[in-house]
């Protein structure tokens, strides 16, 4: 196995090994005066210098494959010396919260759950969506205390037509991620988050922002695998069209003839496949959009004809860039409950879940159906969140006395935005974030490539 970075070592014949040169120096006799054999004490001077200098390479090599590839304590070294350095310094998440027809009202929920005046939000609704749901979202936001005062809220107003498992769901995502870098009102923040209406938070926006402040910003939380099995004839091969490229309403993909045309699998990278809920860096995020080099668009354009882009594109752009393999979680920071046996979507959450849906430690989960009177949704605003209906997320943001019960709304202006007040969910997700970052997780499930037969 070769260190990542650095090439293969290739060895000399023997024969042809400089140690066993026919012509060596004496060191009783001038360097001027070769002899055709000489030693001191038994030793060839040429061939006990290779060895020295051999032994000085072997100890750059290693100093070089450490710096390229660190390992999971000299890791755990730098996540404890950014536990100290960044503890006063709470992050900012830039949230992309995407749905559909129908759901304008749990978009609203989801953000309120979300909530924190330091972050950045844009509320994408697509374009099945009438205009006058994007209105009344936009109304909204536009009519609340702290929402409106803060300005870190966007509707998107030119929806984008999104079609299920197609690239439309990545552009969309790559189109939010362009305006968090470029777009009006653009601020800093460290970590890209995509949800959706059928997402929800676990934990608050303090107790996240607790525990990742203590996490190098470079980390991307990319569920990922290169074991495609069934993947790849299935998802890989096929030739299939996005008809939301160029189409006004929303149809299923286009798919070619599957018994007589399909593709061959990529050579010139390697696929990987996951979840298509991430976390990503500001890093990384920038690279996906600027990409220096060609890896980004090259991929966009593959994955362009693939079945559900969103679960292959991060994931293989992520492990086949030099520059960020080293940097994947392999997690994408949800609960997700797929059945038994496992299934191809997600159950809808009810409460027979919730003692698993606790113990995962996640930050979110997925996925909730649209009954605004779901009593999962009502548990972990009251249990969870210490939420009141139709309010935003408490938090040590909010300028009033914050109590758990009464009538009016105690955080109705923004106080000390960088003040935590983090809580039993900041103790579930510190659990989580050491497990994932732990010898026995970290390096060995990042970027692994899993050898298969086509």
């Amino acid at each position: 196995m070769v260190a990542a970075g650095l090439p293969p070592i290739k060895h000399q014949p023997a024969e042809s090994q400089p140690c066993f040169a026919t012509m060596d120096i004496d060191i009783d006799t001038p360097s001027s005066s070769p002899r055709g054999r000489s030693s001191c004490a038994g030793f060839d001077l040429r061939c006990l210098l290779s060895v020295v200098a051999g032994g000085m390479f072997t100890v750059f090599l290693l100093a070089v494959s450490q710096a390229a590839l660190p390992s999971a304590s000299i890791f755990l070294q730098r996540y404890s010396h950014a536990t100290q350095s960044q503890s006063t310094s709470p992050p900012r998440f830039a949230y992309l919260v995407s749905g559909s027809k129908g759901d304008a009202a749990r978009l609203r929920r989801c953000l309120l759950a979300l909530y924190h005046p330091r972050n950045r939000y844009i509320l994408h609704l697509d374009a099945e969506a009438p205009d006058s749901d994007r209105a009344e979202l936009a109304a909204f936001v536009a009519a609340h205390p702290v929402l409106a005062a803060a300005g870190n809220v966007r509707v998107v107003e030119k929806a984008n037509l999104v079609t299920y498992r197609g690239i439309t769901m990545v552009t969309t995502t790559l189109h939010a991620a362009a305006a968090f870098l470029h777009g009006p009102g653009t601020a800093d923040w460290d970590w890209f988050i995509n949800l959706s209406a059928s997402d929800y938070p676990l934990v608050t926006q303090d107790d996240l922002m607790d525990v990742f402040s203590r996490l190098p910003r470079d980390l991307n939380f990319i569920e990922h695998t290169s074991d495609m099995g069934w993947k790849a004839h299935a998802r890989a091969k096929p030739l299939v069209v996005d008809p939301g490229l160029y189409l006004k309403t929303k149809r299923d993909l286009m798919w070619m003839n599957t018994e007589t045309q399909k593709r061959e699998l990529p050579t010139a990278f390697t696929l990987f496949t996951g979840s298509a809920w991430t976390v990503l860096s500001r890093p990384f995020v920038e690279y996906l959009i600027g990409g220096w080099d060609n890896l980004p668009r090259t991929l966009l354009l593959y994955y362009g004809n693939f079945v559900s882009s969103p679960e292959g594109y991060f994931q293989t752009l992520a492990c086949n860039a030099d520059e960020f393999r080293n940097t994947t979680v392999n997690h994408d920071m949800h609960y997700i409950s797929w059945g038994k046996p496992l299934g191809q979507h997600p159950e809808l959450i009810n409460a027979t879940h919730w003692d698993r849906m606790l113990g995962s430690d996640a930050p979110f989960a997925r996925k909730f159906g649209r009954d605004p009177n779901d009593v999962v949704l009502a548990r972990i605003d009251e249990e969870l969140l210490s939420r009141q209906p139709g309010m935003v997320i408490p938090g040590g943001w909010c300028a009033g006395n914050v109590g758990r019960r009464g009538d009016d709304d105690h955080c109705s202006a923004v106080g000390d935005a960088a003040l935590l007040h983090s809580g039993p969910g900041s103790v579930r997700l510190q659990r989580l974030v050491e497990s994932l970052l732990s010898e026995d997780n970290f390096r060995p499930k990042q970027c692994k490539i899993v050898e298969h037969n086509d």
